[in-house]
């Protein structure tokens, strides 16, 4: 692996193959009550500056299963509030914990943070990409189906984060990506563009019934994202008929799955039917959310050990 997980595009095929088979161990040494001391003595640095339920509990659960440490950082308790450079709290955390964890509002801002960090960082979500996010739902999708190759995947909604990282990932999974968004939301061209040239089959559907249409996976996501709520009143009226409900869901294949990376609006962009119902795997994809990430810092630090020792033996 890269020493960052700045994008899903940090990844290659082989490094995604070994996080799935890590995180299904994990999994199931966890239901086993095993969880190795794999990171004992290493510390996880949380910075947010968004609210965050899955991100925070998932990372610092899974640091304190590893045996390791996750601090908590909001970005209101710390010098950045007081003006201090984004290079400066890089290189002063670098000295202290063994990685660090980033949620921010700008992809800008992790992307500075990892230029001048010597640590692993991790994107715990920006305003362009979700990547701990979509390989959570990687994983979730080979659990049901055993396998991601030559299924269809239908994103209905904002052409957002995780919609720019399922893009991304098309090519790695082997996945026909199809997505239908209201004109003004789709997804920025250029990802469309960079998906396509990574080998991913990306189609953009004309309406949310021709994209779900004999689909295997129906994505979803809230309508309003963080940052986004002053648009909140012209979001919902833009994306009326964009709600994944029973009639939606009847279009697609009888074993389709229908997830959603949470918080949910109930009534908006899904039902509690289909939140609640047999289709979803909703649940298993937040708590898959943990297995992944602790496969993520494995794979990470000992990267990082590796080129570290063989810095020093040079």
């Amino acid at each position: 692996m890269k020493q960052n997980l700045l994008s899903v595009l940090d990844l290659s095929v082989v490094d995604l193959e070994r996080l799935m088979a890590d995180a299904a161990r994990l999994k199931t040494e966890r239901a086993e009550g095993c969880c190795p001391p794999l990171l004992a003595g290493r510390s996880l640095g949380m910075i947010f500056e968004k609210p965050s339920t899955r991100t925070r509990v998932s990372f610092e659960v899974g640091m304190f299963e590893l045996g390791g440490h996750a601090l908590h950082l909001n970005q209101g308790d710390m010098q950045l509030r007081r003006g201090e450079a984004i290079a400066d709290t890089a290189r002063v955390l670098s000295r202290y914990v063994s990685a660090v964890m980033i949620r921010a509002y700008s992809h800008a801002t992790i992307e500075e943070f990892a230029a001048h960090s010597t640590v692993p960082v991790i994107n715990g979500l920006s305003d362009l990409e979700h990547p701990c996010q979509i390989l959570a739902d990687i994983f979730t999708i080979r659990e049901r189906f055993g396998r991601t190759d030559g299924l269809v995947a239908a994103w209905i909604g904002d052409g957002n984060n995780v919609c720019n990282s399922l893009v991304l990932s098309a090519g790695m999974t082997g996945m026909e990506v199809r997505i239908a968004t209201p004109t003004a939301y789709a997804p920025d061209p250029a990802i469309i563009e960079r998906g396509r040239a990574e080998g991913g089959q990306i189609v953009c559907a004309r309406t949310p019934e021709e994209a779900v249409e004999e689909a295997d996976v129906i994505f979803t996501d809230t309508w309003v994202s963080m940052g986004s709520e002053g648009e909140e009143q012209a979001r919902r009226e833009a994306f009326v008929g964009y709600c994944i409900d029973d009639r939606l869901v009847a279009r697609a294949t009888d074993r389709a799955i229908v997830m959603h990376c949470l918080p949910a609006h109930r009534g908006e962009e899904i039902t509690d039917a289909v939140l609640d119902g047999p289709r979803s795997a909703v649940w298993d994809e937040a708590e898959n959310r943990l297995h992944v990430q602790k496969a993520v810092l494995m794979n990470l630090l000992a990267t990082f050990d590796e080129r570290t020792f063989q810095q020093m033996l040079e």
